[in-house]
């Protein structure tokens, strides 16, 4: 469920970087007096992970550009002037943050998850990983539905799982992608379970060891995406629908490294246009 305009919000940023995306931002389902902030929010968020991410600068650099990002967040939610260095992104958030009354903690959990990605590539447990989805992805799904007025218990718990699976699904799918960089998500407990070592992962050897490994992982990510999936009966209206389609995503890319025997440490699975008629058809019956 992954997320400004120029001062003028009709007009649209351009990406920080070229990105391919599974799910739909700003789309024609989200409703239009919201698609503004949806954007700010994820232009946001795009930019902060592409300074953890993207280009040749060492840590040091990384973790010095994402204060400068978090006293600029904080600058323009207290009404400051921010530095020059993303103005068209603090310029479209800023009045979001007033607007909707943004949770400010939830957009600088976003920036925690970037600068830990900085510093560690490595998970020895699950529970290690699921901070991080905490912090990486939750606050996404919590932010939207504070757009939508949704603000109960059970809608936030569910809209955790949904968005803890989105982004277990996305690191999932990215093991060929992940690995050469030198991240490995997979946590280092499931690798003795399974009888998997660090020189298999790295040479991104796909036997049977390493595909039940991946298998568990799928698995475990569609269990948890599937106890969020009430959720997508409690937002309302088309904001609803378009939530329908991101869980069908998710699902369908689950189905696609299923597809491949979970050999996802050498192929990576994408959604493609045709696949939106499948998505479509279940999210109806959802």
């Amino acid at each position: 469920m992954t997320s400004g305009p120029h001062p003028d919000l009709a007009q649209p940023l351009q990406p920080p970087s070229s990105h391919y995306e599974n799910f739909p931002v700003a789309s024609l389902l989200c409703p239009p007096h919201l698609r503004p902030a949806v954007a700010a929010i994820y232009w946001f968020a795009r930019t902060a992970d592409d300074i953890a991410d993207e280009g040749d600068a060492l840590p040091a650099q990384r973790l010095a550009d994402l204060a400068a990002c978090r006293a600029d967040l904080f600058a323009a939610a207290e009404g400051r002037p921010v530095s020059a260095r993303w103005p068209a992104i603090f310029a479209a958030l800023a009045p979001v943050i007033r607007q909707f009354r943004l949770p400010v903690p939830l957009l600088d959990d976003l920036l925690s998850a970037f600068e830990q990605d900085v510093v560690k590539q490595r998970y020895a447990t699950e529970a290690e990983l699921l901070d991080y989805c905490r912090r990486s992805a939750n606050p996404v799904g919590r932010l939207l539905l504070h757009l939508y007025g949704v603000n109960d218990a059970a809608s936030l718990v569910q809209s955790d799982h949904i968005c803890t699976a989105l982004q277990l699904i996305n690191f999932w799918q990215d093991l060929s992608v992940d690995i050469p960089r030198g991240r490995i998500y997979l946590p280092q407990e499931l690798w003795a379970a399974h009888g998997v070592d660090e020189a298999r992962l790295q040479a991104r050897d796909v036997n049977p060891a390493t595909t039940k490994l991946i298998a568990a992982c799928v698995h475990s990510a569609r269990a948890r995406m599937l106890k969020g999936l009430p959720l997508v009966k409690r937002v309302p209206g088309r904001a609803g629908w378009e939530l329908r389609l991101v869980v069908q995503g998710g699902l369908r890319i689950l189905d696609k490294i299923e597809a491949i025997h979970f050999a996802t440490l050498r192929q990576r699975p994408k959604l493609m246009p045709w696949d939106l008629a499948l998505m479509l058809w279940r999210a109806i019956w959802m």
